[in-house]
């Protein structure tokens, strides 16, 4: 029995790992294309704007 119990918390770990490892990947592809962001949100309010 204790053995599933290891099991099962081994794969809760491993979901947070990854879980972590995705969020990690998300914030340096958001500092490498911040600039590109922020240019393309200003651009869609601006047009958004434009539009009323």
């Amino acid at each position: 029995m204790k053995r599933w119990k290891f099991i099962s918390n081994s794969k809760q770990g491993m979901e947070m790992v990854q879980v972590a490892i995705l969020v990690a990947i998300a914030i340096v592809l958001g500092l490498i294309f911040k600039s590109e962001i922020t240019g393309f949100v200003n651009k869609t309010f601006e047009s958004l704007n434009s539009g009323f």
